[in-house]
């Protein structure tokens, strides 16, 4: 059950790609960054009151930068250069680029499947986005790799915190931290090229506001605060399982929102790629019942046996 309540928050963040593309194509990747984020950590401050202490405020700026005034910038810019099912696609590659950079950073070698299956996953990302057979905006990829990185970063830095701030202060002063950042730094952008930010207020429409909404409430609000929720009660092996739905989500809503298709050849490559990301997940669970099994079957041997010793002692004659 658990593992079909991860597959909401990935799916509204599988939407992203293609409801920018459609709702809000001209607007520019600050600007969106700071709606996304500011509003949805307000929300969240209103629902939950929270205050950090005094040591906690440096390292929740720099998790708010990276996580999302970085971050955010770089899913917009993709959303706005590169098609909806490569953006989707593209993401699933985070372990692969994690495992390498803690094999790097902190000597901690993957094991065989893991290193298995990430070869398969760069052979079959190689494939797809051959240059030869799908044109792609280098501005967007390269946004990609900048994206999976913060992910990578930011991940590190708040698996550190441990329990030291309450899950629900790190998700909402980050949101906010970032998107004051993202509203500073639009607000310069727009001091030096004003046309795109008067355009986005005279030509602000019904599409817009919904897009603009739904970025906000569901892929933001309700995303992140199921996501952190959903990680108190389930463990991360499950939840990879849930994730699988972002891929999904931006395969089926470039098709239908965009128009975008493939050729067959393509469509194998990303299910390939989407697989081969979460392989080793499924490699670790399977392990992890067998040896349970195999445990449970032990423990069975033994009283069983234990049971037949009482019984031989019992019925044996006194002297």
């Amino acid at each position: 059950m658990n593992i079909l309540l991860a597959m909401i928050p990935a799916f509204f963040w599988g939407t992203t790609y293609a409801m920018t593309q459609l709702t809000l194509p001209d607007w520019p990747a600050l600007l969106l960054g700071a709606l996304r984020a500011l509003p949805a950590g307000l929300i969240l401050l209103a629902i939950k009151p929270t205050k950090p202490q005094q040591a906690d405020w440096s390292i929740l700026i720099k998790l708010g930068a990276i996580n999302i005034a970085v971050f955010f910038s770089l899913i917009f810019i993709m959303a706005l250069t590169l098609p909806s099912a490569i953006s989707g696609i593209g993401m699933i590659s985070v372990p692969v680029f994690a495992m390498l950079f803690h094999w790097v950073s902190s000597k901690k070698r993957p094991n065989l499947p893991q290193a298995f299956c990430g070869a398969i996953l760069i052979a079959l990302a190689w494939m797809l986005f051959d240059p030869s057979t799908i044109s792609l905006n280098p501005i967007g990829l390269m946004a990609m790799l900048a994206a999976i990185s913060c992910i990578i970063i930011g991940s590190t830095i708040t698996k550190a915190l441990g329990s030291r701030i309450h899950w629900w202060t790190i998700l909402t002063w980050q949101l906010i931290i970032g998107g004051a950042l993202l509203l500073v730094a639009a607000g310069i952008q727009a001091l030096f090229s004003p046309e795109q930010y008067l355009n986005v207020v005279k030509q602000f429409s019904l599409t817009n506001g919904f897009g603009i909404s739904w970025i906000i409430l569901l892929n933001t609000v309700l995303g992140y605060s199921m996501y952190v929720w959903l990680l108190q009660r389930m463990s991360v092996v499950d939840f990879t399982f849930g994730g699988i739905a972002n891929p999904i989500a931006g395969i089926a809503c470039g098709f239908v929102l965009m128009g975008e298709s493939y050729t067959p050849h393509q469509y194998l490559l990303m299910c390939g790629m989407i697989l081969a990301s979460i392989a080793p997940t499924l490699i670790q669970l399977l392990r992890q019942k067998i040896t349970a099994s195999n445990a449970s079957k032990q423990l069975i041997i033994e009283q069983s046996n234990s049971e037949l010793n009482h019984l031989s002692e019992t019925k044996m004659p006194k002297s």
